[in-house]
């Protein structure tokens, strides 16, 4: 039986994947990164915890596999993920995939703070085994690796919901014995890629979906309203007002979506403002407080301290990489906190 010549980009391709290798990137980091389980070799996805923290900006796309498309479940740190086509910035609480087509990707970790991210590379070989014929429905990245087309390599961002949070605390600490790990492990791979990389129609949509989407739709524009103004943010009770639904509905499906209450949130936006405040170098601490709506430096010390584990005015550490502990902010905290 004659066999199919392989085209010059496929061997070129595999050639790049048999030479590739994430110690160099991931090695400095020590215990920072963590492979869970799987071989993007052997079985075709491979998931993989990174903590870490950054004095300076990293080049983070020298980890992603020839070919593959990965999805980044980013519970903190800021980054950027670009090719010639478009650039994309994300921070905290939010989830992105792209693809390494033919096109290099260039990828950058920001400096400053703690990165807590979860990554899932899976090879175009596993994407096409299960999902082929269902092309109509996926992302279009996706479709266009299923059917070996060219398309956009980087999706647009998403919210990590306090679903996908749980999602990654059991893919980090599996309920499983080692032995049946394995199978444990394929069946949440295509929990995840359900998850995230397929389209619902909007005609199919059910009733609970509406109101989901709805509430997620809500929690979206509260994010954006708190974003726009840091420093004066609006009230529980005008946040309710601008969104069209009760404080008390309000709060209780921010909860649930974001794992945090809306205070909680804003604190951490205030925080990862002051840190990108403190890194230029334009304000002291006394300016940097006020500027993220802080009337008590001293309050504002404390609140930066529990989040990065130092105190602003030794912000940024000098070291490359370190573990941190992160304290929660106070859940009783207010909304409007000063």
């Amino acid at each position: 039986m004659p066999v199919a010549a392989k085209s010059p980009s496929s061997v070129k391709a595999r050639l790049e994947e048999r030479d590739f290798s994430e110690t160099e990137v991931w090695g400095p980091m020590g215990d920072g990164w963590r492979q869970l389980h799987g071989s993007y070799r052997d079985v075709g996805f491979s998931f993989e915890w990174h903590d870490f923290t950054l004095s300076r900006d990293m080049e983070w796309n020298p980890s992603f596999h020839p070919g593959s498309l990965e999805i980044c479940l980013n519970l903190a740190g800021n980054g950027m993920v670009s090719d010639r086509a478009q650039r994309t910035e994300f921070g905290p609480l939010s989830t992105i995939f792209y693809w390494q087509n033919r096109q290099r990707l260039r990828a950058t970790r920001l400096a400053g703070g703690r990165h807590q991210f979860l990554t899932v590379e899976l090879s175009p070989a596993f994407l096409r085994k299960y999902f082929s014929g269902n092309e109509a429905n996926l992302h279009p990245i996706v479709k266009a690796i299923v059917t070996e087309a060219d398309s956009i390599a980087i999706s647009e961002i998403t919210r990590l919901s306090a679903e996908h949070q749980q999602l990654m605390a059991g893919l980090r600490h599996p309920p499983v014995f080692a032995s049946a790990q394995p199978i444990w492990y394929q069946a949440k791979t295509l929990e995840v890629v359900s998850a995230f990389l397929f389209k619902s129609p909007p005609e199919n949509e059910f009733f609970c979906q509406r109101q989901k989407r709805v509430g997620q739709d809500r929690v979206d524009r509260v994010i954006s309203i708190l974003k726009s103004d840091i420093a004066e943010p609006p009230t529980l009770e005008a946040l309710g007002k601008q969104v069209g639904c009760s404080p008390f509905y309000l709060s209780r499906i921010f909860s649930q979506q974001m794992g945090q209450t809306i205070s909680q949130f804003l604190r951490q936006l205030r925080m990862e403002k002051a840190a990108e405040l403190l890194r230029q170098g334009r304000l002291n601490v006394t300016q940097v407080a006020m500027e993220v709506g802080y009337s008590s430096s001293s309050h504002f010390s404390v609140a930066f301290h529990e989040t990065f584990g130092c105190c602003p005015g030794l912000y940024p550490l000098p070291t490359f990489t370190g573990r941190r502990k992160v304290s929660r902010a106070d859940p009783s905290s207010k909304a409007t906190e000063r």
